[in-house]
């Protein structure tokens, strides 16, 4: 593919590091991975015992005692015949520089979601809609100590009209930045993601780069999620007491999608206005089947005229909670702190939660709390590679913004998406089932969502409703390309304006990279 000139330049370095689904030699790279793909590593982590930390994603694979060898891939896919031309379609990275004698490794794959398809009931949506994505990715080692990951994307969409709605309200597609239009009706917009890992202690890993990162052991996670778009940012993780004890620090750079300067000079490009966060997780191993993490998430003072950040030496503190205590839930200071839980019933059951405190004043916004409650069943009903969940979410109104009141400046919002629950407020019901019989696989999800509105002048709620079912083949599990055919159907239904009530019912096919996860279930 071509790449234009304005994105060459995008190869920034970022995150962490790997337990994949099949292991090193099959799978490696690094960015949170598609949700489904990555059952078979959480199926073999919940056989383990509770030394593997799991509330933090990615995963960090140089910490020795922390790697689970889950296999080669032609031992999971051994009944297709070994042939050199085979292997690479079906076993191994496009690109594989590997010098026997040099201690370097670098792999390189294309990056595809190729997706054309139907919405059979939305009337405003008018002919075939369509994904285009063309990228690459590509990561590699340099010694045993250093790691580092690049990638990039440019799309072009046709979307559903219940997404194509939120996609022109915020102003970007979610969880991929901003977009311009294309051929009057679609979106054309690119991103890019990159880090690097250095192992400087045997129980301390650094990271930095473009990226982000997901907090719980659920789909949804209401103290930090993947759902918001790609963001600088420095990682320090460090383990303890023969790694019962994990504890991370995150630093990051997010944007609010407001001018920076009232003043803006017709001969440059906006610049839009910045804020710091920063993010602190403990997370220990009470016992062998029980994990507990606590959590403190702060957005700061934003960028001044200039865009210039000033920062006093609070935000580099590195202990949880002492933040929490000097400035209070409802400080400017956006704080926002939880915990969240792992019990281990058996090798195949795991229950979890997360507790989520936001604000406590009532006055001129609601307090802003929330919790989470779930369970996975691994091999369900004696079925091999049978994976079932059930996931409650609520979220009550107002949380996530800005003590003083509603606007982004220092709302727990990157790119004018919340950081954490996707849907922002409200309660969700998630049910997901997947099934894998060697390469083939199924998976359905059904969600139902209650979602306040924020704008308190009209009150009202959203009932959405949604089912998405799909059935594939996974063609090269390197880097998850698949082909697969699937159908959405969503209804939403409004308290007030029910007019406004949609119904969709999208019939697609697809030929994709699944390496990351995009949240279109709102």
């Amino acid at each position: 593919m071509l790449i234009q000139k304005r994105y060459t330049a995008i190869f920034v370095p970022s995150l962490v590091f790997l337990l994949t689904s099949f292991s090193l030699r099959a799978q490696f790279y690094n960015l949170p991975n598609d949700y489904n793909f990555s059952l078979l590593t959480e199926k073999r982590l919940a056989a383990v015992d509770s030394s593997i930390h799991t509330g933090l994603k990615p995963y960090i694979h140089f910490f020795s005692r922390n790697y689970v060898n889950l296999g080669d891939t032609h031992h999971v896919f051994k009944y297709i015949k070994e042939d050199p031309a085979l292997d690479l379609v079906f076993y191994k990275h496009f690109l594989r520089v590997e010098p026997k004698k040099e201690k370097f490794k670098l792999r390189v794959d294309p990056l595809l979601n190729l997706e054309t398809g139907k919405d059979y009931l939305n009337k405003t949506t008018t002919g075939s809609l369509l994904n285009n994505t063309r990228g690459i990715i590509g990561s590699g080692y340099i010694g045993d100590k250093f790691y580092f990951e690049s990638l990039f994307a440019e799309t072009q969409s046709f979307l559903p009209y219940y997404l194509s709605t939120n996609v022109k309200t915020t102003g970007v597609i979610p969880g991929q930045g901003r977009w311009k239009t294309f051929k009057n009706t679609g979106y054309d917009y690119a991103f890019s993601s990159g880090f690097f890992s250095i192992q400087v202690l045997k129980n301390l890993n650094i990271q930095a780069g473009h990226g982000k990162q997901k907090i719980g052991n659920g789909y949804r996670s209401l103290l930090l999620s993947d759902n918001s778009f790609n963001y600088p940012y420095a990682r320090a993780t460090q383990q303890w007491f023969k790694g019962r004890v994990q504890y991370t620090n995150i630093y990051a750079v997010l944007m609010n999608l407001v001018p920076s300067s009232k003043f803006i000079n017709p001969n440059t490009e906006r610049l839009f206005q910045k804020k710091a966060a920063s993010f602190q997780y403990l997370s220990i191993n009470v016992t062998k089947k029980i994990n507990l993490g606590f959590f403190q998430g702060m957005i700061w003072k934003t960028a001044d005229d200039h865009n210039k950040q000033h920062l006093d030496w609070h935000y580099f503190n590195p202990v949880i909670y002492t933040n929490l205590l000097t400035y209070g839930l409802d400080n400017k200071n956006n704080i926002l702190s939880g915990m969240d839980l792992k019990v281990k019933l058996s090798d195949k059951i795991n229950v979890y939660g997360q507790l989520m405190l936001d604000k406590t004043k009532k006055d001129t916004m609601p307090g802003g709390w929330g919790y989470q409650a779930g369970i996975n069943f691994f091999d369900a009903l004696g079925i091999k590679n049978l994976f079932l969940q059930a996931e409650y979410n609520m979220v009550k109104k107002g949380s996530y913004l800005n003590s003083e009141n509603s606007t982004t400046d220092q709302s727990y919002s990157h790119y004018n998406q919340t950081l954490a629950f996707t849907p922002g407020c409200g309660e969700e019901f998630i049910f997901i089932a997947d099934y894998k019989l060697k390469r083939f696989f199924v998976n359905a999800r059904y969600q139902y969502q209650e979602v306040p509105s924020v704008n308190a002048v009209s009150a009202y709620t959203s009932y959405v409703s949604m089912v998405n079912a799909r059935i594939g083949y996974l063609i090269n599990p390197a880097y998850n390309l698949n082909a697969c055919m699937g159908i959405l159907y969503r209804t939403q239904n409004f308290s007030i304006f029910n007019t406004l009530n949609t119904q969709t019912f999208y019939f697609y096919l697809g030929f994709k990279t699944s390496i990351y996860n995009l949240y279109y279930d709102f």
